[in-house]
């Protein structure tokens, strides 16, 4: 796995717990499907990704976005 997949895994779980979140527990918990959604999209212009840096730091292998 490279570190651009784990990213992506990463941001799909994210996504799908904070709908889960919003539909049984609050509302509110769709905020953070939104933050994850701005953060990606951020990413996609700066290459700054907190979880790359972290996937990087526990050696998962760079990937051609993340290098």
């Amino acid at each position: 796995m490279t570190i651009d997949r784990a990213v992506l895994a990463i941001a799909g779980v994210m996504v799908l717990a904070s709908l889960a979140l919003g539909w049984f527990v609050h509302p509110y918990w769709l905020l953070l499907t939104a933050f994850v959604g701005a953060n990606l999209l951020q990413a996609s212009f700066t290459g700054f990704f907190p979880a790359a840096m972290m996937f990087r730091r526990l050696g998962v292998r760079p990937g051609c976005a993340f290098e």
